[in-house]
């Protein structure tokens, strides 16, 4: 392994991790950098630990450009976070883009399997947690950089912070500082006279003689970095002087003011017309202009290269030869002459973010577009995206990069992407969020979806159905089933009116409504709705069926969330004996019957005939999948549930034990499962009469899980709940009674007065409040 970076995602230990660690894809060095010795390299000796600087325009500049920048704040970032890696004042460097947050919290799960405290398989909120306690806890010297934060509510709850660390933003929203810990506002304003003649000689320095009028040059350009890295470009593609280059340009743009840092405001679209002139005479000709006119659709902070060589850019391209065909070879060349020319810049390093283009050139270039070609490369840019989205599995780095690309051209096109209907990629968009288990930002994101989709193409329309079913899938998944009851109620009765109650769509939400209604606290309701979906599905697909045996599950797991244990354990029997004939007794799905079944006499009671078969589970698990897989263990967790019921203490201590030990091992402290078998032992050892054991127990649980899933994720409510009731059966009634009134106010707040949890923590106050 390298001793400068690490780059996977496999979650290595600590101790294999060699530092110091880079992660995340840093964009490098333009070509010709100077060093900004009086504007802002200063910043580097002087960012001291615990501190966020905010780098952010300069007024003066962002009042002539507006919001766009182009003072080279992120290149800026480069160069302090190149300092501090060359002079090894860091032992982690971590880059994450912040346009998003979902992006953000991909970027920060990546860091913490870079550093090797990740655990397998945590999703990206619970990763992107634990690496913020990595941070904060760490001895280890660190440097993070958000670029390109665009609003600071994507950082809500995210901002890094830790005694050893620095953090740098990049961004063009002055509020910004209002929200960061410890902030100190850096203004990056335009070149000085000296880091502008320096960059121009740099450029220029293969042919001194085109040094002639620079610094003219540069004042005329209000010395800002991106119209002068254009200039540069001309003047040495087309062996001009600068004093020539001021003469082509002359008339084409507004007077500058005098003055360093009042730039005139037409100054990037002049530079970058000059610039396509150029570019759109080197072979291929006439391909420059579009080229560029497609990257503006998209996300400026990176496009993966295979977007801009796709089918659908070479089909766009060709429409400017007149029809004639542009081929891959070609596409990408139209794309070399712009970063020649200064109008984008190419990282070879990445497939995910390879071309990397200004926002000020992007807005220059669509201001000169006419609304037909705009629509034309809008339309263009998402077919080429979709063409570029592989099938899942996608590599992180490369699926965000397409995520971000694809939020960018929802701003830029608008309703045009809904006209006629949804188009796929934004389809696809919301997909990859939900496969790479960003459960907040798929929410927002089908919400979003469905919020567009019933206007623009009516409430009962595919896409909008479509969108609104995976917004419910997404609230099932972040533990809200109250939210994913509503939206399956309003599917299922427009299915049932327009295709029908036996209609294969109209069973399968109905099967994922009853779903909704056993994890609401209503397993009345999905009893009743279980039941019928059953048989339909029994006669639409087949008894074996696995979308018939899934609602032949769920009506079980109904039964026993209502206490009716006969039933439940009537069909579980029948499930358990249908997967020993068709699979065999050892197949892993009929270790899960097996086990699903004792745990159901388990529930009832019926412990003579449950513990057997939860020995035998446990066994069965051990010798097919190992001692040590995660279904093992979560047998191992049943069995020790079954003696805790059956008044075996010891035992069911004794495995618990087991149980923790076995799920820090495997999948690191802070994920949900190890919370879990933490709050399980410590129920054991309340259920044993040993408080003094539960208590500090319980207290962990809740200090991990409000740091790991925040203050309001129902498993952090319920941990709130358990702790409250862990001090009343200690007879701690002073600490109980408090603690049960703040549950009950949140779970109101973040659930509502009528979900499962609510309604038990009223219970519990108010039994509290009378003992």
């Amino acid at each position: 392994m390298s001793s400068q970076a690490v780059h996977g995602g496999t979650g290595q230990r600590s101790q294999d991790v060699s530092w110091p660690v880079r992660s995340g894809l840093m964009p490098p060095v333009t070509g010709f950098y100077t060093p900004r010795t009086e504007t802002g390299l200063a910043l580097a000796g002087s960012l001291r630990p615990g501190e966020t600087a905010v780098l952010v325009t300069a007024d003066e500049v962002a009042r002539s450009l507006g919001p766009l920048g182009g003072t080279g704040k992120t290149q800026l970032a480069v160069a302090i976070a190149g300092a501090y890696w060359r002079q090894r004042s860091v032992d982690l460097l971590c880059w994450v883009s912040a346009t998003g947050r979902d992006s953000v919290l991909l970027g920060y799960a990546q860091a913490l399997a870079d550093v090797g405290a990740a655990g397998p398989a945590a999703a990206p909120e619970e990763a992107a947690a634990q690496f913020l306690g990595w941070l904060a806890r760490t001895s280890r010297p660190w440097l993070a950089i958000l670029d390109d934060l665009a609003d600071p509510a994507v950082l809500a709850g995210l901002w890094p912070h830790g005694p050893a660390g620095r953090v740098m933003v990049t961004t063009n929203r002055p509020d910004t500082a209002l929200r960061a810990p410890s902030p100190r506002v850096m203004e990056v304003g335009v070149f000085s006279r000296r880091e502008s003649l320096n960059y121009l000689s740099a450029r220029l320095n293969a042919e001194p003689d085109l040094w002639s009028g620079a610094l003219d040059l540069a004042t005329e350009l209000g010395f800002l970095p991106v119209a002068l890295a254009q200039a540069g470009a001309v003047v040495a593609e087309a062996a001009i002087d600068c004093r020539q280059y001021r003469s082509r340009i002359a008339g084409r743009q507004l007077p500058g003011a005098a003055g360093r840092g009042a730039v005139a405001p037409s100054v990037i679209d002049t530079t970058s017309a000059l610039s396509l002139e150029v570019a759109g005479q080197l072979p291929p000709a006439g391909l420059a202009r579009p080229a560029l006119a497609l990257t503006s659709m998209l996300d400026p902070n990176g496009i993966p290269g295979a977007v801009l060589t796709s089918r659908a850019t070479c089909m766009f391209l060709s429409r400017y030869r007149g029809g004639m065909g542009v081929d891959e070879a070609e596409a990408r060349a139209a794309v070399h002459n712009l970063a020649r020319l200064g109008l984008v810049t190419i990282d070879t390093t990445t497939p995910a973010r390879t071309v990397r283009v200004h926002p000020l050139v992007q807005a220059s270039i669509r201001q000169a577009m006419t609304s037909g070609e705009s629509d034309y490369a809008a339309l263009s840019a998402a077919d080429a995206l979709l063409q570029a989205w592989p099938r899942p599995p996608v590599p992180a780095a490369f699926d965000q990069a397409l995520r971000d690309c694809t939020a960018r051209l929802r701003e830029t096109a608008g309703a045009l992407l809904w006209t006629p209907e949804c188009h796929p990629v934004l389809i696809r968009a919301g997909q990859s969020l939900d496969s790479s288990k960003l459960i907040g930002p798929a929410i927002t994101y089908w919400q979003a979806m469905t919020d567009i989709g019933r206007p623009a193409l009516g409430a009962a329309h595919a896409h909008t159905v479509y969108a609104r079913n995976r917004l419910a899938e997404a609230y099932e998944a972040a533990g809200r089933p109250g939210d994913a009851v509503v939206l399956y109620e309003l599917t299922a009765a427009e299915w049932e009116r327009g295709l029908g109650p036996a209609h294969p769509d109209t069973l399968a939400v109905r099967s994922r409504l009853a779903r909704a209604y056993r994890a609401a606290g209503r397993p009345a309701d999905a009893i009743r709705l279980a039941k019928p979906t059953l048989a339909g599905l029994a006669q639409v697909h087949g008894p074996d069926h696995p979308e018939t045996q899934a609602v032949r599950s769920e009506l079980a797991q109904a039964y026993l969330a209502a206490g009716t244990w006969a039933e439940a354990t009537g069909i579980l029997r029948e499930i358990l004996a249908d997967r020993q004939r068709t699979l065999g007794p050892d197949h892993p799905d009929t270790l899960a019957a097996r086990g699903d079944l004792a745990g159901s006499l388990r529930a009832a009671g019926q412990l003579d005939e449950a513990l057997p078969l939860l020995e035998r589970t446990v066994t069965g698990r051990a010798q097919i999948q190992g001692r040590d897989h995660p279904a093992t263990i979560t047998a191992r967790a049943s069995l020790a549930a079954g003696y805790l019921a059956a008044g075996r203490h010891r035992d069911a201590i004794a495995i618990y034990k087991r149980v923790l030990a076995d799920r820090q091992q495997q999948q690191g402290p802070d994920h949900p499962d190890t919370l879990a078998a933490r709050r399980d032992l410590a129920g054991a050892y309340l259920e044993a009469r040993k408080p003094r054991e539960a208590l500090p127990l319980y207290q962990r649980v809740l200090a991990d899980r409000e740091r790991v899933q925040g203050p309001d994720h129902p498993d952090t409510l319920a941990a709130r709940r358990d702790l409250a009731g862990a001090y009343q059966s200690a007879r701690k009634r002073s600490a109980a009674l408090p603690l049960y009134k703040r549950t009950l106010a949140d779970c109101e707040r973040v659930l509502g007065h009528d979900h499962p949890l609510t309604r038990a923590t009223r219970e519990n106050l108010l039994a509290a409040t009378r003992s």
